[in-house]
């Protein structure tokens, strides 16, 4: 590699070795801290910020999602999994089809956004609905768990949802559920407060399959209370079915029943 005494020199290598070079400062991310004490370029204080943050960079394989409006999602491959928003400056997105797909990249930040360090290879894999099914599962548990995450440094601590929005990510799906039922099971029993949320979302899943069966028996429009599952209540107003609730249920109960309208 030519001796680099100028930063505009980088534009004079070849690719390959400028691939060499990142390499070697992403195995020593501690030159970025020498580069920004020595400021050789003498850069401005801003732009030597823009340098240091680079030491939170995050080099791996994700799976490259979606395209959104304002960045694309790569999903990493961690437990629990993240999903970040990745600004691609110039690169053309719509190049890349067939998603979701595996790629390599490196993130970095720049000001408060996202971009990755100018390249990324991609795999030429295509996934079967099986497996398609699996990745956007691990990216509503993302979600679910952080959001999708815009800047870096990321610090869970600070950026993690509340239980009832990481339990609502797990019972999002029936996959989700199967594979977190322990976690779930775990979540309630420590905290019996999120009885109501387990109800309401489960609420909705019985809903859908009771929808079905009161069709098909000839029900066409009427409101149902369910709690656990069972059907316990029915009538033609939203009103006349929570009278009902509140006369068979005892107060401390009346906040797992779920409530739905056939139309």
């Amino acid at each position: 590699m030519q001796n680099l005494s100028h930063y505009k020199d980088i534009f004079d290598q070849d690719p390959e070795e400028i691939e060499r070079l990142k390499e070697r400062l992403y195995s020593d991310p501690g030159q970025i801290d020498s580069y920004v004490q020595e400021n050789p370029a003498g850069f401005s204080d801003e732009e030597l910020k823009i340098i240091s943050s680079w030491r939170h960079f995050i080099k791996g394989r994700f799976y490259l999602i979606r395209f959104m409006k304002s960045y694309a999602v790569f999903l990493d491959e961690s437990h629990p999994p993240r999903a970040y928003g990745v600004k691609g400056l110039a690169m053309q997105w719509d190049l890349v089809t067939n998603l979701p797909r595996i790629i390599e990249a490196t993130l970095i930040p720049f000001k408060d956004k996202i971009i990755f360090d100018g390249a990324f290879s991609c795999y030429n894999l295509f996934f079967g609905p099986e497996m398609k099914r699996n990745i956007l599962d691990r990216f509503r548990q993302a979600k679910a768990g952080y959001g999708i995450i815009t800047s870096l440094p990321f610090s869970p601590e600070e950026s993690a949802s509340s239980d009832s929005e990481r339990l609502r990510g797990f019972l999002s799906s029936q996959e989700s559920r199967d594979i977190h039922w322990q976690e779930i099971e775990e979540m309630i029993r420590k905290d019996p407060g999120l009885l109501p949320v387990y109800s309401q979302e489960m609420g909705k899943v019985h809903a859908r399959r009771y929808r079905k069966r009161l069709r098909e028996i000839g029900i066409k429009e009427g409101w149902f209370a369910t709690i656990d599952g069972i059907i316990i209540a029915g009538g033609a107003a939203q009103e006349e079915v929570e009278k009902a609730v509140a006369v068979l249920l005892p107060p401390e109960k009346r906040k797992l029943v779920y409530i739905f309208h056939l139309k």
